[in-house]
């Protein structure tokens, strides 16, 4: 791919291709499984922006950099003041998805490695997944006494109910594996391990190829589609988080204990 367009970020690459029309969004922090920061939460919203004003992109990729994680949500260490009130919540994650900020322009994600917990926030606004043979689901809220909200609204737009049911009250018990994943229609594409980002890209250079009115007038639709019913959860979603979540030294007591390999595959 041409980088013919490179946003000046740490956390998150930008190159595109003005050939084809499409562009790639890279999650960029590998080292720590592209677990979003509010650094990398603010360089989203500023890419997801920017594209709405670059007319020679018409499609996007977004993917995850390293093999062993798409994103692992958000990063444990990001320091998130909260008011003192379950009417009023700070949630920095609410705004790192393209929809969330006015990007009609079709997404598709290529999901390599771990997708987990906060990565839903943006898998849930991307148009379909292409994940690679080693891609995995799984969301850990419940594990760690806190309410799956936001995730668990996101992902029931996506998967049939006892399936994401499922997926977010076993916790880090369970991993949904690609091939299940495609079965119950998360995935829209299965590759070989390390086919993702190819196999994504080369969808999004057919819909590049169409015109750009149509395209994101569809876009448009879909979300109509659903929308409705995620504002009407998303209201709810704080007063859960707040009345369901243990405190904050408690969470981090369960996650200090976390066991290693104490999981399935499905």
């Amino acid at each position: 791919m041409n980088a013919a367009m490179n946003a000046p970020m740490n956390n998150v690459g930008v190159t595109a291709d003005k050939d084809t029309g499409v562009a790639v969004v890279t999650l960029d922090r590998p080292g720590k499984l592209n677990a979003i920061d509010l650094a990398m939460a603010g360089e989203l919203q500023e890419v997801w922006r920017g594209l709405r004003f670059d007319d020679s992109v018409r499609a996007v990729v977004l993917t995850g950099a390293g093999e062993r994680a798409f994103c692992t949500g958000l990063d444990r260490d990001a320091a998130v003041p909260q008011p003192n009130s379950p009417y009023m919540q700070d949630d920095p994650l609410l705004r790192i998805g393209p929809k969330a900020n006015d990007l009609w322009k079709p997404v598709v994600a290529a999901v390599e490695g771990m997708a987990c917990g906060g990565a839903f926030y943006l898998l849930g606004e991307c148009e379909f997944v292409v994940a690679g043979a080693d891609a995995a689901f799984f969301d850990p809220h419940t594990t760690y006494g806190m309410v799956s909200a936001y995730e668990s609204m996101l992902m029931a737009q996506r998967m049939p109910y006892g399936e994401v049911a499922r997926m977010m009250l076993m916790g880090t018990a369970e991993r949904i594996g690609a091939r299940r994943a495609y079965e119950v229609g998360l995935v829209s594409e299965l590759t070989e391990a390390g086919g993702a980002l190819a196999a994504a890209v080369a969808c999004a250079g057919v819909i590049a190829g169409c015109p750009a009115e149509g395209v994101q007038g569809t876009v448009r639709a879909l979300w109509a589609a659903k929308e409705a019913a995620l504002a009407q959860g998303f209201a709810q979603a704080p007063h859960l988080i707040s009345l369901g979540n243990l405190p904050a030294d408690r969470q981090a007591e369960l996650f200090a204990g976390r066991r290693a390999g104490g999981y399935r595959v499905r």
